[in-house]
């Protein structure tokens, strides 16, 4: 058994889970953003409650970069936490092991040990909610790359500037990272509503324009064609690198089946390979995958 938290920027939460992946019961406390002796007395109380054994580690998935080599996490959510070692730091003040992986690392373990990567060599994580993310993992094993980042298909100026039947002209929008046309600012929730604004003047959340696209509404499909568009381009370009043979999807976006099956139908027309098989698909562990990704994580590591 082992104790796992998913730690957002809203919530710290955890459970222990079993080595059959049964999860106990979860416990969500808000998280604390500026006060990292704050930060770390949640974990400690949530430590406390589970009642595991002295000695025995935990298992975090969490917001943020992590460098694999300086332990040190970078983290614009929770500002206490940016910039330190905190894998160290937390052993050394919690008294036990503590293992932190990236929350996207986790959502592709998960996947890929319990979801919809079973039985696939090659998995990469995509999600499509907040912001645009992704994660690879190859034969259970998470890639690490150089600084801790790999699978990023979100950023870097990739995303076009025409796009649907019609090619309509799309602007190159800035990124919180720092760059200008990352397939974040047009893939994200925020930028389908940046979309729909743009091409139509009006401001609707993403739920609603998926809403009305699902109910036929013909502007709304307008926004989600050039959506899709914009996005299945750069996404094949990741399977045709990383030779995937499954993208299991994560993230608010995934919650709409009919919005990822078009994605995937747009994704198999641009890459090498050909396949009828679905290729973009929601994940399959939808309770949950953060603190699963932990666990299957600690496991590894034993």
């Amino acid at each position: 058994m082992t104790l796992c938290f998913d730690i957002g920027g809203s919530a710290i939460k955890s459970a222990t889970i079993s080595d059959g992946g049964e999860i106990g019961a979860l416990s969500r406390v808000p998280t604390p953003l500026q006060d990292f002796a704050a930060f770390t007395a949640a974990l400690a109380e949530a430590i406390d409650k589970a009642e595991i054994g002295v000695g025995e580690g935990v298992a975090i998935s969490i917001t943020g970069v992590i460098d694999p080599d300086s332990h040190i996490i970078k983290c614009a959510n929770i500002a206490c936490i940016d910039g330190r070692a905190l894998a160290p730091e937390l052993t050394a003040l919690l008294g036990r092991p503590v293992l932190v992986a990236n929350d996207a690392d986790c959502f592709a373990l998960a996947e890929a040990g319990a979801g919809a990567g079973r039985g696939h060599r090659i998995v990469f994580g995509a999600i499509l909610g907040t912001g645009v993310g992704g994660a690879l993992v190859i034969e259970g094993k998470v890639l690490q790359g150089a600084g801790g980042i790999a699978g990023e298909w979100g950023h870097g100026p990739a995303a076009a500037n025409f796009a649907g039947p019609n090619r309509d002209p799309i602007p190159s929008y800035p990124c919180g990272c720092g760059q200008v046309g990352c397939v974040d600012t047009i893939g994200a929730a925020r930028g389908l509503e940046r979309l729909h604004r743009h091409l139509h003047g009006v401001d609707l959340p993403s739920t609603q324009i998926v809403a009305l696209w699902e109910g036929g509404d013909a502007v709304a499909a307008h926004t989600v064609d050039c959506y899709v568009d914009l996005v299945a381009s750069p996404l094949a370009l990741v399977v045709n690198v990383v030779g995937a043979s499954i993208v299991p999807v994560g993230g608010g976006m995934s919650n709409s089946t009919a919005l990822i099956a078009g994605i995937d139908a747009a994704v198999r027309k641009r890459i090498l390979r050909t396949t009828s098989a679905p290729l973009v698909v929601p994940g399959q562990c939808r309770v949950e995958p953060g603190l699963i990704g932990a666990s299957l994580l600690a496991q590894g590591a034993h």
